[in-house]
């Protein structure tokens, strides 16, 4: 069964470049920028990267930070743990926009 996501396009990135190469070599210096090491360590940098792929749930995004995670350095423990952070902060997002729902109760309910 084909699906929309296919892992060999993740190798075809460049090519979003093609018309445009000026605005793809600008957005490749600035994102390689953002992944340098800083004041974060590039493994940091790339567990923050992997958390917030799935949160977007990326697949793209996926594979590559869960490559970019284990050439720094990362096991599988941290990078799952990154990956429940995710999770938690997506599902907390969710559950207080009960508050509105809250708000809408309490005007129909004076």
């Amino acid at each position: 069964m084909a699906t929309y996501y296919e892992e060999d396009d993740l190798s075809r990135f460049g090519e979003v470049g093609r018309e445009r190469p000026d605005l793809y070599a600008k957005f490749m210096e600035w994102y390689g920028a953002t992944l340098a090491e800083g004041e974060l360590t590039r493994r940091e940098k790339a567990l923050i990267g992997l958390a917030v792929a799935h949160a977007l749930q990326c697949p793209y995004c996926v594979d590559s930070f869960t490559q970019q995670c284990l050439e720094a350095g990362s096991n599988a423990a941290q990078m799952t743990e990154a990956l429940h952070v995710a999770a938690s902060v997506r599902g907390g997002s969710a559950l207080v926009h009960g508050v509105q729902m809250l708000n809408s109760l309490d005007k129909v309910s004076m």
